[in-house]
């Protein structure tokens, strides 16, 4: 590991200028030696200090670089403390680095952190941090240069604006960006911002579990920003006002590309690329009428209605993509074929095979086991028989046992149990859509584990299960479940659900094709060479290994979404589509698979971490949290009610939520 040689970040200084071997915690544990995996950087400049870890920096440069950026790319100008400060600072670093500043010249910069702590927002206010840290900390470097003793020394800099909300993002959209539009009633220029990273804006206004919002700055203060239902604001404008979406692609291109599975992934890959004018084609094992993979078949219509999810899709398609339906790769076309007629192949199958239960009696083939969650869902979405009867378990604690729960009301059932083997608090569900399931009347069966499927004459009669005891944390951070002994009891029911997890289907890719194939029924692609086993070991803000580039083993064609990490939420596949296009675009028109700086940079912040939970954020007025209409009562569970639960925010109410936006941008550097 490289040493620090020094670093005011966190506002804690370490100094081993003079000798010493004190490291800090952020770089230990947060930053990659290696900015790509190949070459070493030597500085980090952000929103909370200074890291070097090399003695020949020329700090002075580099602040004048890091004041040159925040001014001239990123500076909104829309404050003139913003304005003016950033300006100010800029010139006076520049006169400084010309060999023509004076010594008063440095008094100028201390002075600007004051002024800029009257900033519209935290990009220049946070800007003046690190510039300011240099100036106090490296004072002789300064009057080197302000005495004409030294020169600038040639030096490649990575800069990347950011925000806690946007790092936090799977799709690292420009949140702030949008929130902002909404403020002004500016609902296209919005969801324009929005469609630069996200091509699904009014699904994921309605069913993204939104991480943005545990790294939003606000909640520091009162509540965090409702950041979910402005996207839906933006989006709901352009479809109630038959709005023709405004985007264009580029003149169309020779070279193609197929598509395995018509899910968000798949969609966002098809998306930009259509964009930059390449013919895209998407196979999809549905019928016509589901496309959006899991979100048409695995998240029931009250929580995103159909004709808004095909809208979303029609708008994708509008750009030239084909998607042609019925059609499952390994069956009705081999993998090897694609390959061949295809400049370039994206697997984005999606998670639709359920994992097994492993209690006695499940694969017994009894009437009222029913395959799986995943299966069911899909079932009662497209009109099939599903064999459930009235009283109904399900087994399992996240979203697909939540939906499964809810839809058996719906479908008729008269009970409908949730089975979990350890607390409410435990489950991964989303809170609300537990509060949503209980409100509707579903029942819950907490801190118990099925032992054994009840039967008779062949048919499910009830489940039995253990009582658990909460021990040890396990490597999730959450109390490992142990079952009490003697504790058993049944439970009588006619269904039984299991829906504890769902894997990729991956029979379509034939073992000797050259696509390696995980012991976790994943596709193999490749990262960047990273050479120190340090950053061998550094994961994104998913757990994901930094630096992925998509490709598998096989020339020319790429993984993402499902298929590569397991099962993802809609936004994080939208993020894996995105990231797959561009890498394919260089692949196609460079013969080269690589990651841009920008990507490479938004990987490192998001391993940093931008959102500080200790910060103490000053704001003079806290403002309550605008939250969406619903429909309440159980009557919105009724027999094949599917109608919208969640009924979004008045255009008043989203402009109130929107002038709680801190703008919490944040621009980071490093010297490469």
């Amino acid at each position: 590991m490289s040493q620090v040689v020094f670093s005011s970040w966190g506002r804690n200084i370490v100094d081993n200028r003079q000798g010493g071997s004190s490291e800090t915690e952020i770089f230990q544990k947060k930053l990659p030696v290696t900015y790509d995996g190949d070459r070493p950087w030597s500085a980090f400049m952000g929103w909370d200090g200074v890291i070097l870890t090399s003695p020949g920096v020329d700090v002075v440069a580099m602040a004048a670089e890091y004041a040159r950026r925040v001014q001239e790319n990123y500076c909104c100008a829309k404050c003139t403390p913003g304005k003016r400060g950033t300006r100010v600072m800029q010139d006076t670093l520049a006169r400084i680095v010309s060999g023509h500043g004076e010594e008063r010249d440095l008094a100028t910069i201390e002075s600007i952190a004051g002024l800029l702590e009257n900033c519209k927002c935290t990009l220049c206010m946070t800007s003046a941090v690190p510039v300011l840290d240099t100036v106090k900390h490296f004072r002789d470097d300064y009057l080197a240069y302000i005495r004409g003793e030294r020169k600038p020394k040639p030096a490649s800099y990575k800069v990347k604006l950011t925000a806690p909300c946007q790092d936090k993002c799977p799709a690292h959209i420009d949140i702030p960006a949008y929130i902002e539009t909404i403020k002004d009633r500016r609902y296209g220029h919005s969801l324009s911002v929005i469609r630069e990273s996200m091509p699904l804006p009014a699904v994921c206004g309605r069913v993204c579990p939104h991480p943005c919002e545990t790294a939003c700055r606000r909640k520091n203060v009162d509540e965090p920003i409702n950041i979910m239902v402005l996207k839906r604001t933006a989006a709901d404008y352009e479809w109630k006002h038959h709005k023709t979406p405004p985007m264009q692609p580029k003149p169309r291109r020779d070279k193609t590309v197929a598509v395995v599975g018509a899910g968000p992934a798949g969609l966002a890959a098809a998306y930009y690329l259509a964009l930059e004018g390449y013919p895209v084609t998407i196979y999809e094992a549905l019928p016509e009428g589901f496309g959006g993979g899991m979100i048409a078949v695995g998240i029931p219509a009250y929580r995103m209605p159909r004709h808004l999810l095909q809208r979303d899709i029609d708008i994708i398609s509008s750009l030239g993509v084909e998607i042609i339906y019925s059609t499952r790769i390994g069956k009705d076309i081999p993998l090897a074929e694609l390959k061949e007629k295809y400049d370039a192949v994206f697997l984005a199958p999606g998670a639709h095979r359920s994992k097994p239960m492993g209690v006695e009696g499940e694969d017994k083939g009894y009437e009222g086991f029913l395959p799986g969650g995943i299966d069911f869902l899909r079932e009662a979405y497209m009109g099939q028989p599903t064999g459930m009867g009235k009283k109904v378990v399900v087994v399992g604690g996240g979203n697909t046992a939540i939906d499964c729960v809810r839809v058996a009301l719906r479908e008729g059932a008269e009970d409908s149990i949730l089975v979990y083997r350890r607390t409410r608090k435990e489950m991964p569900a989303d809170s609300w859509e537990v509060d949503g399931a209980e409100e509707e009347g579903v029942q819950f069966e907490f801190l118990v584990n099925p032992t054994r499927i009840v039967t008779e004459n062949n048919k499910v009669v009830g489940v039995e299960v253990v009582k658990m005891a909460l021990g040890e944390p396990d490597e999730s951070g959450r109390r490992r479940p142990a079952p009490v002994p003697g504790s058993e009891y049944v439970i009588e029911c006619d269904t039984v659900i299991p829906a504890i997890g769902q894997d990729p289907d991956l029979s379509f890719i034939p073992e000797d094709l050259g696509i390696d194939i995980t012991r976790w029924n994943t596709v193999v692609t490749k990262h960047l060479p990273l050479k120190n086993a340090a950053d061998r070991e550094l994961k994104d803000g998913m757990g994901n290994p930094l630096s992925r580039t998509l490709i598998t083993d096989l020339d020319g064609v790429f993984a993402g979404g499902d298929a590569e990490i397991g099962p993802l939420t809609v936004v994080a596949c939208v993020g894996s589509g995105h990231r797959a296009a561009r890498v394919i675009q260089r692949y196609l028109e460079e013969g080269q698979v690589y990651l841009s700086d920008d990507d490479i940079m938004e990987d490192i912040l998001s391993h940093l971490g931008v959102y500080d939970k200790n910060e103490e954020v000053p704001v003079l007025d806290a403002a309550a949290r605008e939250n969406q209409a619903e429909i309440h009562g159980r009557q919105r569970a009724s027999f094949k009610n599917y109608s919208e639960v969640e009924l979004g925010l008045k255009d008043s109410q989203a402009v109130r939520e929107a002038e709680r936006c801190l703008r919490c941008y944040r621009v980071a550097m490093m010297a490469v």
